[in-house]
């Protein structure tokens, strides 16, 4: 995308960053089914990041589980007050949004966030936006033709010729004879001829502007100091800068920065050792948290490395052997990293949850139980880590536990027919079979077969199941 056209407003790195908090709750929240506190949070978070697709994309999606579970549409006051255009347009946009969050199917909703959007230079937002009206106006059992010129006119605006070609296509099946119409596609149709490749995977207008001066700068720096030639210059650099004001803990971490992605094991454990001598001067976890972060990422390495070993000789019993040492050990050194850093940061749920799945996969299931109990009080976790708690349950032997924490975990997740209630479904399938109940896991797994028929064993498991009732 060479050319951005005049007016587009790019969002600072600092706030995209803390539109992301908001982002996180609204996500975490979603997943315990109180769809309209997720809906304010991510509304507030667009307030200063209004151009993240990603929230957009969210909040859409939310919106849609929100109305699939009964959500009602706002109520009447409440509506008119939002449908009173601000002088701001970033709040009108974000108006419509929420209105369109109440009611995901309301094409007048579009039309206002996408206007709105275009006023407030929120392009990516726009081509969001569009291709989510075009369907929903087309679908209608009477589309609007107006709604395709609105489409066509923005995408022209944003010299996005293609879709605004499509857009006018649908228009003219309204009014086939429109001789202006047709003269608009032939030319729409040819500047998308002539422009022909200048957009495709070209990303969004918040990319190109971010990469317009400094991604060519960026990726030379990158290969730079991946590069055997130049990896010297870079660390000699850096280090200098540490050593001239070496109680700075800012450029200990730019040097250790560059010590790290060289991924040069030689090179990484100076970085450790720099970390750990700053730790022993500072006593400042964070320097033996950056430790962890180093390690673990010299495991995933090898971990890659050996599984792609593994998949050229799949027949290699000693790599295989190997394979799975390095997998229990792997587990123990992470479930070291994560316990010390839980203990030092005891109100982050992501470290104790981390410490239980290594828990889980050093089979120690009883272990890891508590920890999954004190994890789901988190909303953040609460769906995932209940579902890991049942699969504890069931493998430590407590099969009453584990289906009641199963059926806890459905009912209470709003969603069906994702990945997450898939998984649950299947283990609490398994819980039932453990129990000897073979109707009811016989109809949780076939709830699982008509989700996804190749998930797992399940296929199996209900040919087996069967035949058991049968003989």
């Amino acid at each position: 995308m060479s050319d951005i056209p005049q007016g587009y407003r790019d969002i600072s790195e600092e706030d995209r960053k803390k539109a992301e908090a908001f982002f996180a709750r609204g996500q975490a929240v979603a997943g315990t089914g109180n769809f309209e506190y997720a809906i304010e949070m991510y509304l507030q978070g667009l307030t200063i990041d209004p151009e993240s697709i990603e929230a957009h994309q969210a909040l859409r999606d939310i919106s849609l589980r929100r109305k699939a579970s009964g959500g009602k549409k706002m109520g009447f006051m409440e509506a008119m007050k939002l449908n009173r255009a601000a002088k701001d347009d970033k709040a009108n946009m974000l108006a419509a949004e929420k209105l369109l969050a109440y009611d995901p199917g309301d094409t007048g909703h579009m039309v206002s966030m996408m206007q709105s959007a275009y006023k407030a230079g929120a392009y990516d937002t726009v081509l969001w936006i569009g291709p989510i009206l075009l369907r929903a106006n087309a679908d209608s059992p009477k589309p609007e033709f107006n709604k395709y010129i609105i489409l066509k006119d923005h995408y022209r605006q944003l010299q996005h010729f293609k879709q605004a070609a499509e857009a006018l296509q649908h228009a003219l099946q309204l009014k086939p004879d429109d001789m202006d119409l047709q003269r608009e596609v032939k030319d729409l149709s040819a500047r998308e001829t002539i422009q022909k490749g200048n957009y495709e995977g070209a990303g969004s207008f918040r990319k190109s502007m971010r990469d317009a001066n400094k991604q060519e700068e960026l990726l030379r720096q990158d290969q730079d100091i991946r590069d055997v030639g130049m990896m010297a210059a870079a660390l000699k650099n850096a280090e200098a800068e540490w050593q001239a004001e070496p109680d700075e803990a800012g450029k200990l971490s730019k040097f250790v920065d560059v010590l790290v992605k060289t991924e040069q094991p030689e090179y990484e454990a100076r970085a450790i050792e720099l970390l750990e001598a700053q730790y022993e001067k500072t006593r400042q976890y964070r320097f033996r948290a950056r430790i962890g972060l180093i390690r673990e990422g010299q495991m995933s390495r090898t971990e890659r490395a050996m599984r792609q070993q593994l998949k050229e000789n799949p027949t290699d019993e000693n790599l295989k052997a190997e394979y799975r040492d390095f997998l229990k050990d792997r587990a123990q050194q992470l479930l070291e990293i994560y316990s010390e850093a839980s203990e030092n940061y005891p109100t982050d749920m992501s470290f104790k949850y981390k410490m239980a799945m290594q828990l889980l996969a050093l089979g120690r299931h009883q272990d890891a139980i508590p920890v999954f109990q004190q994890v789901r009080n988190d909303p953040k976790f609460r769906i995932d880590a209940t579902t890991l708690l049942g699969r504890a349950f069931l493998d430590a032997g407590f099969v009453d536990e584990a289906t009641d924490t199963l059926k806890t975990a459905m009912d209470e997740y709003q969603l069906k027919g994702d990945a997450k209630s898939i998984d649950m479904t299947y283990w609490y399938a398994r819980s039932l079979e453990e129990k000897k109940d073979v109707p009811s896991a016989l109809k949780a797994y076939s709830q699982v077969a008509q989700w996804n028929f190749n998930f797992k064993d399940t296929q199996q498991r209900i040919k087996r199941l069967r035949a058991s009732v049968t003989t």
